[in-house]
């Protein structure tokens, strides 16, 4: 298997720059380009999939973008890790679900390294923990594919301020709570 780039990029990044940088560099992939795994944060910002329900959103002077990505409503920002893959199916296989339930596993697999109990549930895409007895999102996942080079990924709340989330229905699901590892 060919090197992949691990890019981190330090300070805040505003969505909408994080986004053509990730383009760019789909189309270095499509193009024969090494392929790289961002690890960022982004600046407060709401973000909706192509399934996003616009009711959704409840009551924000956030900035929302629509994205092309899968999923709907999230949050990002300050005290979230944000995983963007950026990697060639081509070469890995042509099937997104087991893409998606890979990422899943290895995010529950990294979170397992800090102590924390976490499962995928196959009815709700993302990564979910008990906290005081109740399932919690603590990871969302959104993908986008194009010529089956991935892109979009994983957020991972770490010691993000929960109470962004109260603006949102986050994921389309009201009937479960959003956690941090904070809070473990």
């Amino acid at each position: 298997m060919e090197q992949i780039e691990w890019i981190r990029i330090a300070k805040p990044i505003d969505y909408a720059e994080m986004l053509a940088i990730m383009e760019c560099k789909v189309d270095e992939v499509i193009n024969g380009g090494t392929e790289a795994i961002f690890l960022l944060e982004h600046s407060d910002c709401y973000t909706g999939g192509t399934s996003a329900n616009p009711e959704d959103i409840l009551d924000t002077n956030i900035k929302i973008y629509q994205t092309g990505r899968g999923g709907k409503y999230t949050y990002h920002g300050l005290g979230q890790r944000v995983i963007y893959p950026i990697l060639n199916l081509n070469k890995r296989g042509r099937d997104l679900k087991a893409y998606v339930r890979n990422l899943e596993r290895w995010v529950i697999n990294i979170l397992a390294h800090y102590g924390l109990d976490c499962f995928a549930e196959p009815e709700r895409i993302g990564i979910w923990t008990k906290s005081q007895g109740l399932e919690k999102k603590i990871a969302a996942i959104g993908i986008r594919v194009k010529k089956w080079v991935t892109f979009h990924g994983i957020a991972v709340n770490i010691n993000t301020d929960l109470s962004k989330y109260n603006a949102i229905i986050p994921c389309g699901i009201s009937d479960f709570g959003i956690t941090s590892l904070q809070d473990f």
